[in-house]
């Protein structure tokens, strides 16, 4: 399930058997024939505002899972549930199951689009929250029920999803600028035949089309499929299960298409973290936002087919975290700042005050997010200078952490090139200041 950067790859299995009800998927009015969704784009992943029964709330798209599931509900209390049952939920990490409750009969609706009859998930265990990665407040995941019974074009420059109710609603001559690639859909998600080079090998490799999941990349270890020799030990991401440990690596080469990639960063989870995840037959891995990000993408489920058109992003280089820290949010505090105060010219007198309409100050107190090293991969190079996971954050490069956004922060510690980064923490009320470089370890 990305922030540092860090990774999101939402995978999740549901140990209570679901049924399909009739309008759980998102249909428009007869009189509309598109519905246009504006969204956020952080870390390659995609936000969109769903109310749920009334409430608004912020979701996750992700075409890696089946089932709406809701979470991090604390400040959403007015929201009404229908039909509640308690469950088990299991999905990708290495932890056990946890509970949770199913319920139905819930209407859904954004920008014209509204399902009726939705079932959905929700995670009761509130230390599962995204928003302390991403940022911003998430309060739930969606995929499926978005899906399947539109087109769907993802814009990732213009931040907008356009929603048709069928392809013949697409204009003809638009699609001609697309190229088009067979996929399959099979348990509900959609999923393409990619060339991928490891190890000098390149094999023909069934990948989950994962908007849910900021990485380009995702290859699952067996005999066949080893790692590169270079290669760091680091944390991927959050799953249903608990967190995602495994390795980073570049391999040669990845195509989709005639679309071709040269040594893009690919993450390989350990066996441990994917347990709880339900192969389909012959899948080896997944193709994430990294990847996706650089396209315009049109997702058509019942014809089986992806359009995609390269945009301005294409050529950019794939990065990751060279600082090894994971920055989370750990909640808010009131931070005094100094603001000018402004009068008009006629109320100076002496000529030297007229030279400057600032005449005093007042202090103004806001809240700011606290920022908190969450973890630190090993042996990466701010770990070997004292770096410590529970480090409150309180300035980078000489400037308030109060300047920065977690989005902001990711983007400078994947730097590109070598870069000397100064960080001052806050440990056990003391004050301690760090350097270090980002340094490429691939």
């Amino acid at each position: 399930m990305t922030k540092i950067k860090t990774f999101f790859c939402l995978f999740f299995l549901l140990s209570a058997t679901t049924t399909l009800v009739a309008q759980e998927n998102f249909i428009l009015p007869k009189q509309q024939d598109k519905a246009i969704i504006p969204f956020k784009l952080i870390n390659n992943l995609v936000f969109i505002p769903i109310k749920v029964n009334g409430v608004e709330l912020n979701f996750l798209l992700d075409s890696g899972v089946v089932e709406t599931i809701l979470f991090s509900l604390e400040d959403k209390k007015e929201v009404s549930f229908f039909n509640s049952e308690k469950i088990k939920l299991k999905g990708l990490g290495s932890d056990e199951s946890i509970e949770g409750l199913k319920s139905t009969n819930n209407i859904l609706e954004t920008h014209g689009l509204m399902s009726k009859n939705h079932t959905i998930f929700i995670i009761l265990d509130q230390s599962f929250n995204l928003a302390a990665h991403i940022g911003i407040p998430v309060n739930g995941i969606i995929g499926y029920k978005l899906f399947q019974d539109n087109v769907v074009e993802i814009d990732y420059q213009k931040r907008k999803i356009y929603v048709y109710t069928n392809d013949a609603k697409v204009k003809a001559r638009k699609l001609l600028k697309f190229d088009k690639i067979p996929i399959t859909i099979e348990r509900s998600k959609p999923y393409l035949i990619a060339d991928i080079s490891v190890n000098e090998r390149q094999r023909k490799s069934k990948l989950l089309i994962d908007i849910g999941n900021s990485d380009a990349i995702w290859l699952f270890q067996n005999d066949s499929l080893l790692l590169p020799a270079k290669k760091f030990e680091d944390f991927l991401g959050k799953g249903f299960s608990g967190d995602v440990l495994g390795y980073r690596a570049k391999i040669a080469q990845f195509k989709i298409g005639d679309f071709e990639f040269n040594k893009p960063i690919t993450a390989f989870p350990d066996t441990a973290s994917v347990r709880n995840v339900n192969m389909v037959l012959d899948r080896v891995g997944s193709v994430g936002g990294e990847i996706l990000y650089r396209f315009t993408v049109i997702l058509d489920y019942q014809k089986e087919l992806l359009y995609l058109k390269k945009n301005s992003n294409f050529k950019k280089p794939f990065q990751y975290n060279h600082s090894g820290i994971a920055v989370q949010h750990n909640g808010l505090q009131w931070i005094k700042e100094t603001v000018g105060l402004k009068a008009p010219a006629a109320a100076y007198v002496a000529e030297e005050e007229s030279k400057s309409k600032t005449i005093n100050f007042k202090y103004e107190f806001k809240l700011k997010p606290i920022f908190e090293i969450a973890s630190i991969r090993k042996n990466s190079s701010a770990e070997k200078v004292g770096l410590r996971s529970g480090d409150i954050i309180l300035s980078i490069n000489n400037q308030s952490i109060h300047r920065f956004n977690l989005q902001q922060i990711n983007n400078l510690l994947k730097s590109e090139g070598s870069k000397y980064i100064v960080m001052e923490v806050e440990r056990n009320n003391k004050i301690l200041k760090f350097k270090f470089e980002l340094i490429d370890e691939l």
